[in-house]
């Protein structure tokens, strides 16, 4: 059973800058492949970033790329995801998700390919 906890929302002026966190429990995190999705009111989740358990490689979506970093440290079984110039587009209650069965560098894009979730946290950005 893997435990994720995110944290680091809050409301901020467009332009503004978030660095969300997501602390795993596993002893074996360095391992997991781990992705960030987002859900605003009335949207479907769409998956915003992901990284290869081996830092490898990285996927970000159009609306996002250029603005978000996402990153990991395997000695704190923490991701994370830099955002910046944020635009209240990106409004959204933001979640990461694990997944525990992976080819080494490969990413996963799609929810149905995690193996675990956060229970999210808020990002609210104003105009």
């Amino acid at each position: 059973q893997v435990h994720l906890v995110e944290s680091g929302g809050g409301l901020v002026q467009a332009g503004g800058s978030l660095r969300l966190s997501c602390a795993a429990s596993g002893r074996t995190f360095s391992r997991y492949a781990m992705g960030w999705f987002r859900q605003a009111p009335g949207k479907e989740r769409e998956s915003v970033s992901a990284i290869s358990w081996s830092s490898g490689n990285t996927y970000y979506s159009d609306s996002v790329k250029g603005r978000f970093t996402i990153s990991r440290d395997n000695a704190k079984n923490t991701v994370y995801l830099q955002m910046n110039s944020l635009k209240p587009e990106d409004t959204a209650v933001y979640y990461c998700a694990a997944r525990t069965t992976v080819i080494m560098t490969s990413l996963y894009l799609a929810g149905y390919e995690y193996d675990y979730w956060g229970q999210g946290t808020q990002v609210t950005v104003s105009s």
